[in-house]
């Protein structure tokens, strides 16, 4: 990994527009690092550019679908080598849906952003010595609700995909960071109006009492990516959520 007294460190996020991604990318400029951040929306980029503070590091965007993997290997190419990768991304459209009635392609899409893409940035990426790749499961693995088979699914193979990286990889780190109820722009989508009523019913039934915020997943993410004796591991950020 590159030595971050001498080399500015060099980190690709993939899903890196908004919500965990956009507050790692934040947290690693603040760091110094070179922050590249992807997603499928230009718009959306420009929007997470103007929005990371000032820091010693720099952040920029590259448009790129993590279910395509010309757009992977395109950016890969782009960037060259790299110290870290991570990926927050999902596509919210059909991460919940009653199994009565199951949308095929739905699911696939949940399956090619949460499964098939990280597989796909495995393959690409040219991380050098020492580097790592964080993936980003979630509790539905953990505490699967109703409507939620597909997500929780894609979320407990994503970890079982970790495990197998981190022997077929090594030394490159492969990690997973495994969030709980987070305030981040999905809710938006999934709860619209009532989103406020809904954290506060989240809230309740956790142990630490309130959901989490973007930014402590952010320092998740950093916890696995920064030290090199972590591998093929789990990290649950959940508010006690498991417990419950």
């Amino acid at each position: 990994m590159t030595d971050s007294a001498t080399t500015t460190e060099r980190v690709v996020i993939v899903g890196g527009s908004s919500g965990m991604g956009l507050a790692l990318a934040a947290a690693l400029v603040a760091e110094g690092a070179e922050v590249i951040i992807a997603s499928r929306s230009a718009e959306r980029l420009a929007d997470a550019e103007r929005t990371v503070p000032e820091g010693p590091g720099t952040v920029r965007s590259i448009v790129a679908d993590i279910t395509s993997e010309t757009d992977i290997e395109r950016l890969f190419s782009e960037v060259g080598p790299i110290d870290h990768v991570v990926t927050t991304a999902v596509d919210v459209e059909g991460v919940y849906q009653p199994i009565a009635s199951f949308d095929l392609e739905l699911a696939r899409k949940t399956l090619d952003a949460k499964l098939i893409g990280p597989a796909l940035l495995a393959k690409h990426a040219r991380i050098v010595p020492g580097g790592s790749l964080t993936f980003t499961s979630g509790i539905a693995a953990y505490r699967p609700a109703p409507g939620s088979s597909i997500v929780a699914a894609a979320n407990g193979a994503l970890e079982s995909l970790a495990y197998a990286l981190a022997i077929e990889l090594g030394p490159t780190r492969v990690n997973v960071v495994s969030p709980g109820w987070i305030d981040t722009p999905i809710w938006d989508t999934i709860a619209g109006d009532a989103k406020t009523e809904r954290h506060q019913q989240l809230a309740a039934r956790l142990p630490v009492g309130r959901i989490g915020q973007p930014a402590e997943i952010a320092k998740a993410m950093l916890a696995v990516m920064h030290n090199q004796f972590i591998t093929g591991t789990v990290l649950h950020a959940d508010g006690g959520h498991r417990l419950v």
